[in-house]
């Protein structure tokens, strides 16, 4: 577990363009069990790839004119039980901190591992959920 104070901007990075944090599983589920709409949810975490590349994409990405009716985000280390809860969401990947999930009607549409964040500019990723907002949203 990370101390509060520690992960407070990183959190506050996606908080301030609109993204809501989920707490615990039953917060998940609330936002992934509606059967309308579009949620994103980002799997933040303190590691370098999202301080540098998936915080920076996802906000980047909310700034398209075309986007999800929700953005959302757990924090690995940090809210164990939701970010356990939304992983379950995002089956048959495995578990990938950062990563980046876009739902529609509650069904997982797009993944973007941390594989494909690491090493990645940021201006990429966020091409890249661009064209999925395109399509889904």
């Amino acid at each position: 577990m990370y101390p509060p104070e520690l992960v407070a901007p990183m959190k506050q990075e996606l908080t301030a363009v609109g993204f809501k944090e989920l707490f615990n599983p039953q917060d998940v589920d609330q936002v992934l069990n509606n059967e309308e709409g579009t949620v994103l949810i980002m799997v933040n975490s303190v590691c370098g790839c999202a301080a540098a590349n998936a915080r920076p994409a996802v906000t980047l990405a909310a700034k398209h004119s075309k986007k999800p009716d929700v953005l959302a985000t757990v924090f690995a280390g940090v809210d164990a039980e939701a970010t356990a809860q939304a992983r379950k969401h995002m089956l048959p990947y495995p578990p990938s901190s950062p990563s980046i999930a876009l739902f529609k009607k509650g069904r997982l549409v797009h993944f973007i591992e941390r594989h494909h964040i690491e090493g990645r500019p940021a201006e990429l990723i966020a091409e890249n959920l661009v064209a999925a907002f395109d399509e889904y949203c």
